[in-house]
Parts: C-alpha cells; structure tokens; sequence
C-alpha cells in the first residue's frame, strides 16, 4: 500500500507542476495577445499617419503648382467624393 501512496503522491506532484506551468503559459499567451493588439493598433495609427502625411504632401505640391496632372486628377476625384458624401450626408438630414 506504501509504494501506490508513494506513486499516487509522484503523480500529484507532476500534476500540480504540470498545472503551474500550464497558468504560467497562460498568463504569456494573455500578455502576448495583449501586446500583438496595442502592436496593430500602433501600426494603424502610422499608416493613418503616413496616408495624411502623403496628402498633405500633395496639397503642397498642388498649392505651389509643383504637381503633375495625374496628382491634380486624383485629388479632383478625391475632392468629388467628398462633395458627394457631404451631399448624401446633407439629403439624410433634411429627410429627418
């Protein structure tokens, strides 16, 4: 009876260790999913930041008549679709 106390108490023992490392990997992955979240959300924020950068890089060459025509015929377009969104945002209101 002595030696299936002593094996029983071994497999408590590995169990318990086996337990610990099982919530100490759990607390990493938390972390690193963590970490992995405010890494895309920094990496949102430059790309936004760089998109605007590269507009207002634009704007300047056009504002100082630096700009090629395809430059000029983009933002042209880009401004039209503003126009027109601030339209559909406009005709939605007045139907409320």
């Amino acid at each position: 009876m002595s030696r299936l106390n002593e094996d029983i108490s071994r497999i408590n023992e590995k169990l318990q260790l086996l337990l610990k490392q099982y919530h100490a990997l759990q607390k990493e992955n938390d972390r690193l999913k963590q970490d992995l979240e405010q890494k895309k959300a920094g990496e949102k924020e430059m790309k936004e930041k760089a998109a605007w950068l590269q507009q207002q890089v634009e704007i300047a060459k056009v504002s100082s008549g630096q700009a090629g025509q395809e430059i000029k015929s983009d933002l042209e377009k880009r401004i039209n679709t503003y126009i027109k969104e601030i339209d559909q945002c406009i005709a939605l209101l007045a139907n409320q």
